[in-house]
């Protein structure tokens, strides 16, 4: 008997971009960025001068169902590392999280590690959408991150 709990709570995808790991994290780290390259649709605008540069760093992001949203962040290492959990404005963040891994391969080729983890995630009303955040959603993003990395 398998019961929901043994979903894997736990997707990644990563692959090589064509560019160095700088470049890649600005357009992470930035969240006027994000939409640009979002492979789930679902962020529609940060406003700008929200850079990211250290833990415990909040900035909003406007889903495209028109929410704002918190997005806390948990862990930090400039060029290489970031993850944040979104949050309700004013609330505490319900569990999941959104991380990016950045490996250097040489100075112009990047490993980018994208995942998205909601093994604490224990509000009911969000699991379906967490359920439906497979690792192909995130490669996604990964792509359009590719996209844009190798062209600007």
């Amino acid at each position: 008997m398998t019961s929901h709990d043994d979903v894997v709570r736990v997707a990644s995808a990563s692959r090589e971009i064509a560019a160095p790991a700088g470049k890649i994290f600005e357009l992470i780290a930035d969240p006027a960025e994000q939409p640009r390259w979002d492979g789930n649709e679902n962020l529609a605008e940060a406003p700008r001068g929200q850079r990211i540069r250290a833990l415990g760093a909040v900035f909003t992001m406007t889903t495209t169902k028109g929410n704002i949203r918190e997005n806390h962040v948990v862990e930090f290492d400039e060029g290489r590392r970031i993850a944040w959990r979104p949050a309700e404005p004013g609330q505490e963040p319900p569990g999941h999280l959104w991380r990016w891994e950045l490996e250097p391969i040489d100075p112009s080729h990047t490993r980018v590690t994208h995942t998205y983890d909601w093994t604490q995630l224990t509000e009911e009303k969000r699991l379906p959408r967490a359920r439906a955040t497979t690792a192909d959603k995130l490669q996604a993003s990964l792509d359009r991150l590719a996209a844009l990395a190798e062209r600007e």
